[in-house]
């Protein structure tokens, strides 16, 4: 049996694991190393990729980078939370705002350490990163358009990071980038949809706010749309395997994700919403082994 004492260090350590949004940094990294193995350096032998100790350096200052970004973004966010995630901001506050910010600070250093290893330049990226991640926290997130452009960036940057560490300009690269940008964006107005009631109160100026429900999903209708662009190209110009049969099922998800999104009308809805999002988005990372099934054969 666990002592009082061993009880409340393991609730501290959920609460700080839900704080940082380990699962999604736990995506985040597999994503990383699937899409170097897989698109970025489809070319270099398998072993030289997965051993690369830059590219692990590289995957550990994004690691850092986002924990320390889901911890400054739950700094600001706290009262908005109470009212748009009860649950999850009672475990959340088992620890002190003190020991988040400690935690903050210390996560970016490590991030600039790791990120020193590989160059100078890597430094410079993630500093400005970082940078970014407090700004949009501080600012950009009560801006309607801007706050959602910026965050779709945000969520993205991290594989720039090793797009330019392998210096890959293919084509099919944008094309899949282009694909999982509007992802994320969908995504983050479907997440203001959400939380408008939180949003509300707390004087957030997002695009369900200023604009209503109807154009907010008017928009979402013209980014499925847009969507579809990068689907077909993907598809029918480019080699990605078995992977087109990740592409299809998207498709047919986009499509429920619009009939469902013009019968929405409450929080519950939106929440579906959004999972069908996450789901394309961690279904696609996962995917990517379908690129070529027999890696391992090909590229040892």
């Amino acid at each position: 049996m666990l002592s009082r004492r061993q009880k409340h260090l393991l609730l501290k350590f959920f609460s700080m694991f839900s704080v940082v949004r380990g699962y999604n940094i736990l995506i985040i990294v597999i994503a990383q190393y699937l899409t170097s193995i897989y698109i970025l350096a489809h070319d270099k032998p398998l072993r030289q990729v997965v051993l690369d100790l830059n590219l692990f350096m590289l995957v550990l200052a994004s690691a850092s980078t986002i924990a320390a970004g889901y911890i400054i973004n739950n700094f600001y966010d706290s009262e908005k939370d109470l009212i748009n995630r009860p649950n999850k901001s009672m475990l959340d506050r088992l620890v002190s705002q003190n020991t988040k910010l400690s935690f903050y600070f210390v996560l970016n250093f490590l991030a600039v350490i790791f990120s020193s290893y590989v160059s100078f330049n890597a430094v410079i990226f993630f500093s400005a990163y970082i940078f970014g991640i407090w700004f949009y926290s501080h600012k950009l997130k009560k801006m309607p358009f801007i706050g959602n452009l910026t965050s779709a960036i945000l969520t993205i940057t991290p594989f720039f990071a090793i797009f330019i560490y392998y210096q890959n300009f293919e084509r099919v690269i944008f094309v899949h980038a282009m694909f999982l940008f509007l992802i994320v964006s969908m995504r983050e107005l479907t997440k203001d949809l959400e939380n408008i009631k939180g949003d509300l109160v707390q004087n957030y100026h997002t695009i369900p706010i200023l604009y209503g429900e109807k154009v907010s999903k008017q928009m979402l209708t013209i980014l499925v749309v847009l969507t579809l662009i990068p689907t077909v190209l993907l598809v029918s110009y480019f080699n990605v395997g078995y992977m087109n049969y990740f592409f299809y099922l998207s498709a047919f998800l986009l499509f429920i994700f619009l009939l469902f999104l013009w019968k929405s009308r409450t929080k519950i809805h939106y929440l579906i919403l959004h999972n069908i999002l996450k789901f394309i988005i961690v279904a696609g990372v996962f995917s990517i082994v379908l690129i070529d099934v027999n890696v391992v054969l090909n590229r040892i």
